[in-house]
């Protein structure tokens, strides 16, 4: 069985605007308290967790219903998909905390609320892979970060509590459309994920560490194209 191109972008696209419409009245409201500068901070805080929560559950019901209709046109006996839980209000609290630190760019801030959401679904489609002993796979979209590019990399592995660390699916960064896919047998794939090439483009890299590899493939793609738009977050993640 293969997941079409065309059915894996809905999915891929609707979990986007879930998280741009978190994200999207997360700024609204900063705006309208009269800017990050002076909003209260706890209010911020208070309104992203109500955002991450109520666009979260949303989400990861999403997420759900594409786990249960792979494993039911795969043919898997396994239960129906169970929705993980949304951040918690103290997870919340730490990352606006922690974005405060790095920056006062209000699209940042709003962006980890978008950030939350995602997390959600990607929870949800890992935790039921783990319970099922279902295969996993980082599809990725558009113009993908490096990192991105090298967990692509690794291809179709099986779930583990490895890639849940602290409860959650690592990996998740702001203004990112990859998502992680999910099989139950080894005739499943999903149209256009082609591991191969994106290991080509790893092991080309320069460098003789990951996290070498990783900068040189950022190194490149910079030179390409010099527009950014605010932090680039992927920089944040450890390798």
């Amino acid at each position: 069985m293969t997941i079409s191109h065309n059915d894996w972008v809905k999915f891929r696209d609707t979990l986007r605007k879930l998280s741009d419409k978190a994200s999207g009245e997360m700024l609204k409201w900063i705006q309208s308290k009269g800017g990050i500068e002076v909003v209260d901070r706890q209010a911020l805080i208070d309104y992203a967790y109500a955002l991450a929560t109520k666009y979260g559950e949303a989400s990861a019901a999403l997420a759900a219903d594409m786990y249960d209709a792979i494993a039911a046109l795969s043919g898997a006996a396994v239960p129906e998909a169970i929705v993980a839980e949304t951040a918690s209000v103290g997870e919340v609290g730490k990352a606006v905390n922690g974005a405060l630190k790095f920056s006062t760019n209000e699209e940042y801030i709003a962006g980890v609320v978008g950030r939350f959401v995602k997390q959600s679904s990607q929870d949800t489609t890992l935790k039921n892979a783990l319970r099922d002993g279902a295969q996993f796979a980082w599809i990725p979209a558009g113009d993908t970060c490096a990192f991105c590019l090298t967990l692509a990399s690794r291809g179709w592995q099986y779930a583990s509590k490895k890639a849940i660390k602290g409860g959650h699916a690592e990996h998740i960064h702001t203004n990112c459309d990859c998502a992680y896919a999910i099989r139950f047998n080894e005739r499943t794939d999903v149209e256009g994920y082609d591991p191969d090439e994106y290991k080509k483009m790893y092991y080309g890299a320069d460098g003789s560490s990951p996290k070498d590899k990783i900068n040189a493939m950022r190194r490149e793609a910079y030179a390409k194209d010099k527009k950014t738009e605010g932090p680039d977050n992927s920089e944040l993640i450890k390798v």
